[in-house]
């Protein structure tokens, strides 16, 4: 009964966009639009799963932990996969590479990448194993690398160097379809998050898949002013153990002004996308304030001091004088005028 609202929704949700008529309603699997890009970030609780479709081809970036790996496959075959154009192993922690073993023995890929060819744990050797086992061997990506799903161009941004650490070694991945762009930054943290932006590449996109579950240390505030997301989607698990998302993280997001969607309180999260704007599905509702409870600890306005150039929160315990404030209404309007946020009070 779930799964088949959930095809409603989402079919009303493709039909709101596509203007086509009533055609998308007739199957319990909605069929897309032939003019859209569909992206599901599958709840696989504390792991990272999502498939990307674009005009008949596939492509599935991690696959959760390996007990998720039957959940993966069934939830690809529902919407139509039979095939896999692409598929990216962000890096070679469990929750991203574990389910990506039955995936590769359910469905053929024409191409395999991941940030590393060989790690110890059994998941990842399983998973290498598996895309050797259908002759497709696994590629290692280098920043600047692109491909086309469908008309959507996808390109490689990261990582820009070996971190010595899994989660900064993370595939950072770009995705445009028309004016709009989905960002997939694995488990980076603020360190690559920083040598991105420092970097020069094009980071702006309409959806962000935020970094590592919401960790406090990752989605720095110069990261985000940098990517400018509407949307946010976090892929994690209800009550977890590492207390994903954090209020750090949260607040961060909130004040960069950015719509949160949620894997743990929503479901499957689909956004759709036209090539204009961006729409979004998700399995379950949820509350803002329980999405985003850092959203009631919002500042009513931002401060700015004219001497330097830098603005804090309304409580801060560091406002300027008077004679040298200046009132802002919100965060983004701080950072249009060309202030920089105060390291105390908002980072």
């Amino acid at each position: 009964m779930r799964r088949k609202c959930f095809a409603l929704l989402l079919a009303i949700a493709l039909l709101l966009l596509s203007g086509c008529g009533f055609e998308y309603l007739q199957s319990e699997q909605a069929e897309m639009p032939e003019t859209a890009l569909q992206v599901s970030f599958l709840d696989v609780g504390q792991a990272d799963a999502a498939l990307v479709f674009c005009e008949g081809e596939y492509m599935l970036i991690d696959g959760g932990n390996v007990d998720d790996g039957p959940y993966v496959v069934t939830s690809l075959q529902e919407r139509g996969v039979q095939s896999l154009a692409y598929v990216v192993n962000s890096h070679c922690d469990e929750d991203h590479c574990g389910g990506l073993t039955d995936v590769l023995e359910a469905f053929d890929a024409a191409h395999v990448f991941s940030s590393t060819t060989a790690y110890s744990t059994r998941a990842f050797t399983n998973f290498a194993a598996a895309a050797q086992a259908q002759r497709t061997p696994i590629e290692i990506p280098s920043p600047g690398d692109t491909f086309r799903l469908g008309s959507a161009e996808v390109t490689m941004l990261g990582p820009l160097r070996d971190y010595g650490n899994n989660n900064e070694n993370s595939i950072v991945l770009r995705i445009d379809y028309g004016e709009t762009s989905f960002l997939f930054t694995g488990d980076i943290g603020l360190t690559a998050e920083d040598e991105l932006v420092e970097s020069g590449v094009e980071l702006h996109a309409t959806v962000l898949k935020v970094a590592h579950h919401g960790s406090a240390g990752s989605s720095g505030y110069v990261f985000l002013r940098e990517v400018m997301p509407e949307y946010g989607v976090i892929s994690v698990g209800a009550g977890n153990d590492y207390g994903h998302p954090t209020d750090a993280a949260l607040s961060r997001l909130r004040d960069a002004d950015v719509t949160l969607y949620r894997t743990d309180l929503q479901g499957t999260v689909t956004a759709v996308s036209d090539g204009k704007t961006v729409s979004f599905v998700t399995e379950r509702s949820a509350d803002e304030s329980d999405i985003n409870p850092t959203i009631l600890d919002r500042a009513s306005s931002y401060i700015g001091n004219v001497n330097s150039k830098v603005f804090h929160r309304d409580d801060c315990g560091s406002l300027p004088s008077e004679k040298n404030r200046v009132v802002f209404d919100s965060y983004q309007d701080a950072l249009d005028a060309g202030y920089t946020p105060h390291k105390s009070c908002l980072g």
